[in-house]
């Protein structure tokens, strides 16, 4: 029977809870795992936020994210995901989601925006194996491309993983960027073989989008996603991680955050 025993709620999808409205909500509805985001573990405080978690039995699954790696001068990028990496040993994930970034200001070179990535990766993965934390790339759907996510494919985001050891670089396997793409079911039984999967998101694919995009993803269900087909892909690619639910959406941020759990655990429990 499905359980709840692998589901982790990223904290994006009810942003408007605190902290600890987060963790006593997921200790009530038996959601043992929690996605983190820097901006507002930073607001709150990161050792707080590490004790507030781990006191309420929960496990950090990921934190996101790092990245942003193209620009030109990636100085004071690589510092900033340094203190990422950082944050995330302090939480104690050993997940660091990457957005890579998008094409510098003028640039059409989707190409040298990838090998910035690399190089970026080259300094940063050392790092991170160091105190136990993982780089974890996530190509985004296309229409990101240009300002945020020059990786689209999980194709892309294993070449790059790739060049590295697994246990440093893996990929994220996340349904909303990735469920148009026919290639999907192979580079996930790449990914598995090669233990690249470093995380499993769930949101689904909603029409019209918003004005923005950002924002525009769906409960479970609601679009479509085929779910029980991306379970089997990474079930049978040997990924017994968490999986996480990451939903954008202002509909869900203007409701009741204990009814928007219980609707996410009944649609994982019933549709994933």
């Amino acid at each position: 029977m499905k359980d709840l025993s692998r589901l982790s709620l990223n904290q994006e999808t009810i942003r408007q809870w605190s902290l600890p409205e987060l963790a006593e909500g997921c200790v009530k509805a038996g959601v043992p795992g929690v996605g983190l985001w820097r901006a507002p573990v930073q607001e709150y405080g990161v050792e707080r936020a590490a004790r507030l978690v781990r006191d309420a039995g929960l496990k950090v699954t990921s934190l996101c994210r790092g990245g942003f790696l193209t620009g030109d001068d990636r100085a004071p990028a690589l510092a900033d995901n340094r203190r990422a990496v950082d944050e995330a040993a302090t939480l104690g994930t050993d997940t660091l989601v990457l957005v890579s970034g998008g094409l510098p200001p003028g640039s059409r070179d989707l190409h040298g925006a990838r090998e910035r990535i690399a190089q970026g990766l080259a300094e940063l993965a050392p790092y991170a194996a160091d105190r136990g934390v993982r780089l974890a790339i996530e190509p985004l759907h296309p229409m990101f491309a240009s300002d945020r996510c020059v990786v689209s494919t999980l194709g892309q985001a294993l070449e790059l993983a790739e060049r590295f050891p697994a246990d440093r670089v893996g990929v994220v396997v996340d349904t909303y960027h990735l469920w148009w793409d026919d290639r999907v079911g192979g580079d996930i039984a790449r990914a598995g073989a090669g233990g690249r999967i470093a995380a499993f998101q769930l949101a689904d694919w909603i029409t019209p989008l918003p004005a923005g995009v950002l924002l525009g993803r769906g409960q479970l269900g609601d679009g479509a996603v085929d779910f029980g087909w991306f379970r089997d892909q990474v079930d049978a690619a040997g990924y017994e991680g968490p999986i996480e639910v990451e939903i954008f959406n202002e509909g869900l941020w203007a409701r009741d955050g204990a009814d928007v759990l219980a609707e996410v655990a009944d649609r994982y429990l019933t549709r994933i």
